[in-house]
């Protein structure tokens, strides 16, 4: 016999079934995001935390508890993915914005020492600079220029993704891909 839940489903809203159904029905989703939205469909239904899990293809009726105990507080915002171990990020979006500012100037030859910015000459820049982030690694603004939608590109130089210049007749133009952001994911 199954021991009484501490932390039972709370009745779920109209809007909050049809929308863990269709994610637990999801091919695009994160497989993450589907399992968890199983398991509560399943709670919902009315099965135990174990079989719940098991519905869903885990083994540990107590995640489920913990994720429903999470749904219980914070709604859909539970089934996504949360920091999954590791150092926690350390630059705020203020941050990641000065990281973008800076990418965004053209460096000086004299003052930077380069006519195009690689990780290193941004990461030299931006610990010298007054307002600039003293401890800042490559790394980190590979990550900040990466989310931002930057490649590293032949020329030596960081460009937004989707766009290319094109040569025309009546000169060059920039042109974007408009789903490059689907294509990105």
């Amino acid at each position: 016999m199954s021991r009484r839940q501490k932390d039972p489903l709370r009745p779920l809203s109209v809007e909050e079934r049809m929308e863990l159904i269709r994610l637990s029905r999801a091919q695009a989703e994160p497989a993450g995001v589907v399992t968890r939205a199983k398991a509560l469909v399943a709670v919902a239904e009315g099965h135990s935390f174990t079989e719940a899990a098991r519905t869903a293809g885990r083994r540990s009726g107590d995640a489920v508890a913990q994720l429903v105990a999470r749904f219980n507080q914070r709604g859909l915002a539970a089934i996504e993915a949360r920091h999954g171990g590791g150092q926690p990020k350390r630059y705020t979006t203020v941050e990641q914005e000065r990281i973008l500012r800076e990418v965004r100037r053209s460096p000086d030859r004299d003052e930077d020492g380069t006519a195009t910015w690689s990780l290193t000459t941004l990461q030299r820049a931006l610990r010298r600079a007054e307002d600039g982030l003293p401890r800042v690694s490559t790394f980190t603004i590979w990550c900040a220029l990466r989310d931002a939608g930057l490649r590293w590109s032949k020329d030596r130089s960081w460009c937004p993704t989707g766009t290319a210049v094109r040569k025309r007749k009546s000169g060059t133009v920039t042109v974007s891909d408009p789903d490059a952001v689907a294509k990105k994911t």
